[in-house]
């Protein structure tokens, strides 16, 4: 076997666990699933072993997601930051943009 260059490993983020937990699903139930043992679901969870292509994919079926919204090259942020952002502030005051259309048209939104 010849010597092969290759750059720094890359770590692989995930959303396993938080995804289980969304859907009341056991480390055991998930293993079930799609074919691995418990043990391998807690080592994917805490980035101690990656998934190959063909168990990220198994992973992503269970979960009904494309693989992108399960697995990342960079960290995930908190999911409820990511679904309930709130709308940015207008300039120069506390009302937002909306506000601001509804006091032009007599209040009403």
């Amino acid at each position: 076997m010849s010597p092969i260059r290759r750059g720094a490993k890359l770590p692989i983020y995930n959303r396993i666990g938080v995804l289980r937990a969304e859907r009341g699903m056991s480390r055991a139930d998930l293993a079930a699933l799609v074919g691995i043992n418990v043990q391998t679901v807690g080592a994917l969870e805490r980035g101690d072993n990656y998934p190959s292509l063909d168990l990220a994919f198994r992973i992503c079926d269970v979960f009904d997601l494309p693989v992108e919204a399960v697995f990342s090259r960079t960290p995930f942020g908190a999911m409820s930051a990511e679904l309930y952002r709130r709308a940015p502030r207008v300039p120069g005051g506390d009302v937002t943009a909306t506000d601001s259309a509804a006091n032009d048209n007599g209040g009403e939104r």
